[in-house]
């Protein structure tokens, strides 16, 4: 993605702005919380065994299935019915694949099991980002520096404005539609972002370097296009032709439909993507730093910032399966690294927690989340903002 312009925290004060709960709290209590966090962590990582490694292998077993029955099944896409079955299973597949096990493969979730396949760094995904160059954005980028503005480069992915600390400019009149474009794009998207068009701007990327991450993209880029709209496109014409006994009117259809498919099956996969994340990161309730707020962070303090910069989105079971987990973003940004499947377990420790030091627990249903971030897009697409009401500390509901 290309840059406006760096964007730097603005130094007068924004309307609405509230005192982050970070700065209620005392040196003592930030670090007796971050003690609660790291047992959290501790407690989970010496817990993970069996039954956590049959959930990933499962995982990856079932994806498998869904793509081989989708596969199967657009092998007869002329037929509506068939074109249909084949185009959902396709879609699940391939969120499956891209929220629950790639991403948290790729975050070094399910290391533990020092598995050779199913390992961050040697797992590869079914998107346009080459892993190398996500893993440095996203894991060591976007998870060390959440949320704080000049820093976390995920803050509207350069190219919107999405906090009214953020200068406006002219060009984000246009970000309600190119919103909608890089929601259907997503996956290319992210892969221009991971260039980090800031840094080679700003002549801080070495020209070698850029061309390399180019290079990686072009590979991923020609292997998506010819898995997706060449090679399988070509085996259902194939199909095609042989049930209409050498008809070329028949293999061209069949040819059509597979990759009407194909891309349909991506563009939701795109969409849905998009939505989780962003309602992780971008509704109301979510607060941002600068780099002030932030210079002598401490272990506990970072914990805060994890907390106050993430929100969760509410759902059952299959839900939190399809969000990669990512529904637990909370629990995802204060601990990357642990199997997603634990999240639900220790959702509620988390909710203790911030219940005993008046802090805020981020979530809400997706429609809601995913309403405030695109009211957010629209109205700061245009001068001036302000920052939204955010939460007050967490209260359990009453029984």
């Amino acid at each position: 993605m290309s840059t406006v312009e760096t964007e730097h925290p603005r130094a007068d004060p924004i309307a609405g702005e509230v005192e982050s709960p970070l700065a209620r709290l005392t040196s003592e209590q930030i670090e007796e919380l971050g003690r609660e966090f790291d047992a959290i962590h501790d407690e989970v990582f010496a817990d993970l065994g069996d039954r956590d490694s049959r959930y990933i292998r499962s995982t990856i077993k079932l994806h498998r299935q869904l793509v081989l029955a989708a596969r199967a099944m657009l092998l007869g896409s002329r037929y509506r019915p068939l074109w249909l079955g084949g185009t959902a299973a396709l879609s699940v597949a391939k969120i499956l694949e891209n929220m629950e096990i790639g991403h948290n493969v790729m975050h070094g979730q399910w290391d533990w099991m020092n598995d050779p396949d199913i390992n961050s760094q040697s797992w590869d995904w079914d998107t346009a980002s080459p892993a190398d160059a996500w893993r440095h954005s996203h894991n060591y980028e976007h998870h060390t520096f959440t949320n704080i503005r000049g820093k976390d480069r995920d803050l509207g992915y350069e190219i919107m404005r999405i906090d009214p600390h953020q200068k406006w400019h002219p060009v984000y009149l246009l970000q309600p539609l190119y919103n909608l474009l890089l929601m259907g794009f997503f996956e290319w998207g992210v892969a221009m972002h991971d260039l980090n068009g800031e840094a080679i701007l700003a002549g801080e990327k070495p020209k070698a370097q850029v061309i390399d991450e180019l290079k990686a993209i072009g590979v991923k880029a020609r292997n998506q296009i010819v898995k997706d709209y060449v090679a399988f496109p070509a085996l259902s014409a194939l199909a095609g032709l042989a049930a209409g006994r050498g008809s070329r009117k028949s293999a061209e259809r069949s040819f059509k439909s597979t990759l009407a498919a194909n891309f349909t099956a991506n563009i939701v996969r795109n969409v849905w993507s998009y939505s989780i994340i962003f309602c992780g990161h971008f509704p109301d309730q979510t607060y941002t730093f600068d780099e002030e707020e932030v210079a002598e962070e401490t272990r506990g303090g970072f914990y805060v910032r994890q907390l106050l910069g993430s929100a969760n989105i509410d759902g059952g079971p299959l839900f939190h399966l399809m969000a990669g987990n990512l529904s637990f973003q909370v629990e995802h940004h204060l601990y990357p690294d642990m199997p997603s499947s634990r999240y639900a377990e220790i959702a509620p420790r988390v909710r203790d927690v911030c219940r005993r030091y008046g802090l805020p627990y981020n979530t809400g249903p997706l429609h809601k989340q995913l309403g405030t971030v695109h009211r957010t897009i629209l109205r700061l697409a245009f001068p001036g903002g302000k920052v939204r009401p955010k939460p007050g500390p967490y209260r359990p509901e009453p029984v």
